[in-house]
Formats: C-alpha cells, sequence, structure tokens
C-alpha cells in the first residue's frame, strides 16, 4: 500500500512537533526515529493508562500494543495533527476495549463483579509516574476515586485535560467527537464531581 502524501500546510503547521518530525523520519524509512519516538512517549502513555484504567497490570501490555499499532499504521500517517494526539486516540481506543471486555466478564460471571473497577489510584511521579506524592493521600484519593466514577468518555476528557493538557480540539480529535461534545463532555464531568467532593471538601 502507497503512503499517502502529507498535507504541506499540515507538516508546516506542526513542524515545531519534534515528534511528528520523528514520525516522518519514520515513514521513510529511519528506524531509529521510531525507536526515539518510544522514549519520548512512553511514560505519557503508561501515565494515561493506568489514570484512566487504575491497574498497574495492565499498562504495559496496552502501551507496547499502542506502539505496535503505531507501527502497523505507519503509512497511513498524516501529520495533520500533533503526534501525541494520533497516539493517544490509539491508546484511548485499546482503553475502551479493555472497558468493553470488563464489562462483557461481569455479565459472563456476576461473582467477578466488583473491587478492582471501583479503585483509582493515581500512580506515583517517583515510580515513573506523575503524580509524586499522592498515592495515599487522602485527599487526592477522594478526588480519584471520583473521577473513577465518571462515565468512561467524560473521565478520560478529564484526564486529558487536567493531566495531559490538551485543548479542547486535541480532546476531540482523541474521542473522535466535535469541541462542542468535549466542552459538554467536561463540564457534565465537573459538576459531577464538584458534587461529589462538595461534602468532603467543605469538611475539610
Amino acid at each position: 500500500m502507497v503512503a499517502p502524501t502529507p498535507n504541506s500546510d499540515a507538516v508546516e503547521k506542526y513542524k515545531q512537533d519534534e515528534d511528528v518530525q520523528l514520525m516522518l523520519r519514520f515513514c521513510d524509512g529511519d528506524r531509529a526515529a521510531f525507536d526515539k519516538l518510544v522514549e519520548r512517549n512512553l511514560s505519557n502513555v503508561c501515565g494515561l493508562v493506568y489514570r484512566f484504567l487504575g491497574n498497574q497490570s495492565q499498562v504495559d501490555d496496552i502501551a507496547q500494543e499502542a506502539f505496535l499499532r503505531v507501527l502497523k499504521n505507519a503509512h497511513r500517517y498524516k501529520p495533520e495533527a500533533k503526534f501525541s494526539t494520533w497516539l493517544y486516540r490509539i491508546v484511548a481506543n485499546l482503553c475502551f476495549n479493555v472497558i468493553r471486555s470488563r464489562k462483557t466478564a461481569k455479565q459472563i460471571s456476576i461473582h467477578s463483579a466488583g473491587s478492582e473497577d471501583s479503585k483509582f489510584d493515581l500512580p506515583d511521579e517517583t515510580q515513573q509516574n506523575p503524580d509524586a506524592g499522592l498515592v495515599g493521600d487522602e485527599r487526592s484519593k477522594r478526588v480519584s476515586e471520583a473521577v473513577a466514577k465518571l462515565p468512561e468518555n467524560q473521565r478520560l476528557a478529564i484526564i486529558l485535560n487536567k493531566y495531559e493538557d490538551k485543548s479542547y480540539a486535541e480532546i476531540a480529535e482523541i474521542l473522535d467527537t466535535t469541541t462542542m461534545a468535549v466542552k459538554s463532555l467536561l463540564s457534565r464531568a465537573r459538576v459531577t464531581l464538584r458534587e461529589q467532593l462538595e461534602g468532603y471538601f467543605k469538611n475539610d
């Protein structure tokens, strides 16, 4: 299959994104550029997966699968956004697949339903995760547990906005929706979080 010709305007727009340039070099046959991409993005991917799923045991597998998909789909890559936006969309789809599998498993065996999905501990930055000092802290634990109870799209939107500093447009592309829909997701998520945490922080 012939690789698509990248739009010159898009390349110009995102030429300041080093990851885009690395990906284009990889598409041109530079294998070392892919290794550099992994090196630059692996910790962020692992952090996103951990925050979204709350399960450390699945982080490595999903991260590995995400970069394998980058390899397999390199011939279709177009630099029409930041590389991280494209990568996070792959990661998001993999995470949604895991959630669907969990729901299916629970339907098959109600005895397996329970504790693991209800927990959402933020990762420790000292262990290559971005939230040093928060694990075990009661306040952050309450916040993360509240985030874990959000519907999946709202949860991912909040994580991308709060922790990954993604714009509405970038989140929209990652979730394959519109910026207005993203604003709505974030608004509903914040209202829900405020309602869930109001009593706790009022008494804090």
